[in-house]
């Protein structure tokens, strides 16, 4: 089930953001850096998020929360599963509902550009890497994501 996150999923979705960061980021980011990752906190981050009215959905398995996606106008900002429902239709369910609710005729996201699965999903759902790359660093500096842009036709 995909529905839109309420305040009260915020604890869920910060440990979502929580282990997939910690799984599929293993060997491509700092482990000292995914080991002092803090649900906590980034629960904090999306309650803020949720109660602001940014557009977060949820996905839901057995009832529990197991994955989510935030979006923006023409953007697709983040899309996480727990490690343990990755390909089991989840994500693609959950992205599907996002690109019909993103406005406009396009869209973009930016994935690591180590990140080979994320890459790979993505082509997939019909994004294509536009040739854009950017560099963003977290935890004050001391780590380095590279990024690569990918872009979609929005029906």
């Amino acid at each position: 089930m995909i529905r839109p996150a309420v305040v009260a999923d915020a604890a869920a979705i910060g440990e979502v953001h929580v282990r997939s960061w910690q799984a599929a980021y293993a060997g491509l980011i700092p482990a000292d850096f995914l080991a002092r990752l803090s649900a906590s906190s980034r629960a904090a981050s999306w309650e803020r998020r949720i109660r602001d009215g940014g557009p977060v959905l949820v996905a839901e398995d057995d009832g529990a929360v197991v994955g989510f996606a935030a979006y923006g106008p023409g953007q697709l900002y983040a899309l996480y599963l727990l490690p343990e429902h990755w390909g089991r239709g989840l994500g693609r369910a959950l992205h599907d509902r996002v690109v019909e609710e993103l406005p406009g005729d396009s869209a973009v996201l930016w994935v690591l550009s180590t990140n080979e699965r994320a890459k790979a999903f993505y082509l997939r759902q019909g994004w294509v890497a536009d040739g854009a790359t950017q560099t963003e660093t977290i935890d004050d500096g001391r780590v380095t994501l590279e990024e690569t842009r990918f872009r979609r036709s929005l029906p």
